[in-house]
């Protein structure tokens, strides 16, 4: 049974910082279910939105009706067919300032829909028009077709909670990104950060313009996915991330970041990452999000290229939109090879692992993950790295691949699998989807230094001068205590825990990270390291010898012509 659901969202009260909505069921079911989602796409953890919701009730003709829980997240209401519409209200607490989640107060309002708009059964696919009320002098910013009357209309509960609201008494800038409308909104944490923004990055939308071309160039489209795209930014004192949405992303970034030198052009990079999303997930998606569901998590093998090839990207991006250097992208690059090689979880969990246990490590991160996993999108990003580096030794590329995909699976909507994305390698390169079967389940690393000698760069480690604990200390409330214990160090083996406070050493009082010594040797003059947990003990810590403390990618001190010609060629993103 189909008909129209309308919801409106009243966010007249802001500072108790609740939205009260008002959800009416045209043609309701005789027991009528409803159900709010447990997560949102783009972020793989079920996060429980229904804890928010307050006071549910359900009307029909004036008269209350009876409500049933099924589950923490549904209710069955019984009702009348023939009796007319049904009435749906409730609150939702929104105090929590993330790109996923919902805040609401006196400076302006954001609101993730799937934390907000129940599920009627029977209805997903029917079209929903959404009202806001907001208080006096607020816009509301939403990416979906407005219609005269002010409501907004979506054409499926799905794209209706794809779309972000923003709400506020700031304004949106336009502009065009090859004829398609794009707005720009910003919500300043410190209004007087407004004007300093517009000082010190007066080309930003111009900037953002290129960003985006240069995602259209690197997909062959000659135009973008969304026929109408909405950039929402949270800019904070201190902050980063993102979530992608078919016609929208929604960006947190640091003002801090923004004042260090290469702030900036990371903040384009993740501009880049999100709007490059349209193609790449949205739109190219596993086949396990096609539908989702929104009660439950999918295990999905494939988000190492969801995210991996587009983290690979969106480094290269403002490099090709004319915003940076080469050497800026070599160190970027180098930075997460580093962080890659110095995470001792990729010898721990494969690839393939992390994609598919995304719901329950990666979102879940503790101070001993980095012992026992890997982010796919930072290995992912790495065998991306190789994957297009490989590509190119046979005149082709990672961005083909990405193209021949998109027109053979984004275009019509249909969703892929592992096996698709192996024929799509193996038909550019012979063999090459062994050696990516490889990668995705082993934990050995890709020739990351053989791939890029073939353009010109050295990957060389940079050893610390230091002797290595495997342990990183901190104050908490005046005490020095165990931040991480790494897997297989001195400091696992000798016992310690992650929230052990350190006493002493031989007689002397710890009081600061600086006052444990990097050298502990061995022997008859062992200092005792005095630690207390439930109770005082002494343990033997001896360090081990140095270790690499990053990676540097630098130029091969005498390029040859054809390693030159690769990494101009590379750097282009062109073939040859």
């Amino acid at each position: 049974m189909t008909g129209l659901v309308q919801v409106q969202l009243d966010l007249s009260n802001p500072q108790s910082h609740l939205v009260h909505v008002w959800l009416e069921i045209s043609s309701p079911q005789a027991q009528q279910q409803v159900s709010l989602p447990g997560w949102t796409p783009g972020s793989y953890l079920i996060r429980d939105y229904v804890k928010q919701l307050e006071g549910f009730k359900a009307v029909q003709q004036g008269l209350e009706r009876s409500v049933r829980r099924t589950d923490p997240s549904t209710w069955q209401i019984d009702c009348n067919p023939d009796a007319g519409p049904l009435v749906l209200t409730y609150a939702v607490m929104a105090t929590e300032l993330t790109v996923r989640t919902c805040h609401l107060d006196q400076d302006h309002g954001f609101f993730a829909l799937a934390a907000v708009v129940l599920e009627v059964a029977g209805q997903r696919w029917s079209p929903h028009r959404l009202t806001c009320v907001v208080p006096n002098g607020w816009n509301a910013f939403v990416p979906l077709p407005r219609e005269a009357t002010g409501s907004w209309l979506a054409t499926t509960f799905d794209q209706l909670i794809d779309s972000p609201i923003e709400a506020g008494p700031h304004q949106s800038h336009p502009f065009e990104v090859l004829g398609v409308p794009h707005r720009w909104v910003t919500w300043f944490s410190d209004p007087a950060c407004a004007v300093w923004f517009a000082d010190r990055y007066p080309t930003f939308f111009e900037d953002v313009q290129q960003v985006c071309l240069a995602c259209c160039r690197l997909m062959g489209e000659p135009r973008p996915a969304s026929s109408d795209y909405l950039f929402v930014l949270h800019l904070l004192d201190e902050g980063y991330g993102g979530l992608e949405h078919d016609d929208s992303t929604v960006l947190v970034y640091g003002r801090r970041n923004l004042e260090t030198s290469s702030g900036y052009r990371k903040f384009l990079q993740l501009v880049a990452h999100e709007y490059f999303h349209q193609w790449n997930v949205r739109r190219l998606t596993p086949r396990e999000l096609r539908p989702v569901d929104y009660s439950r998590a999918s295990v999905i093998p494939t988000l190492w290229f969801a995210e991996g090839v587009t983290s690979y990207f969106d480094q290269l991006l403002p490099l090709t939109a004319g915003l940076s250097t080469p050497q800026d992208y070599f160190s970027d690059l180098g930075e997460d090879l580093s962080r890659y090689l110095l995470t001792p979880g990729r010898q721990v969990q494969t690839l393939r692992e992390s994609s598919e246990e995304a719901w329950v490590k990666l979102y879940k991160a503790d101070a001993y993950s980095a012992s026992s996993q890997v982010s796919y999108y930072l290995k992912g990003a790495v065998v991306a790295l190789c994957l297009d580096l490989e590509l190119r030794r046979h005149q082709s590329s990672l961005s083909a691949v990405v193209q021949q995909l998109w027109r053979s699976h984004g275009r019509h909507s249909r969703g892929y699998g592992e096996s698709d994305l192996l024929e799509a390698f193996e038909g550019q390169v012979t063999g090459l989807a062994g050696r990516l079967e490889q990668w995705l389940t082993d934990v050995d690393d890709p020739d990351c230094s053989g791939y890029l000698l073939d353009v010109g760069l050295d990957l060389e480690p940079e050893m610390s001068s230091d002797p290595w604990t495997g342990m990183t200390t901190g104050l908490k409330d005046g005490r020095l205590v165990v931040q991480r214990v790494l897997r297989h160090s001195p400091a696992e083996r000798a016992g310690l825990m992650v929230g052990d406070e350190l006493i002493g050493l031989a007689g002397q009082r710890l009081a600061k990270p600086e006052d444990v010594p990097t050298h502990l040797r061995a022997g008859v003059d062992q200092p005792l390291l005095m630690a207390r947990r439930s109770s005082l003990r002494e343990l033997q810590l001896c360090s081990d010898p140095p270790q690499p403390k990053r990676y540097k990618l630098e130029p091969v001190a005498n390029p040859t012509t054809a390693q030159q010609a690769a990494q101009e060629a590379w750097l282009q993103q062109r073939v040859g």
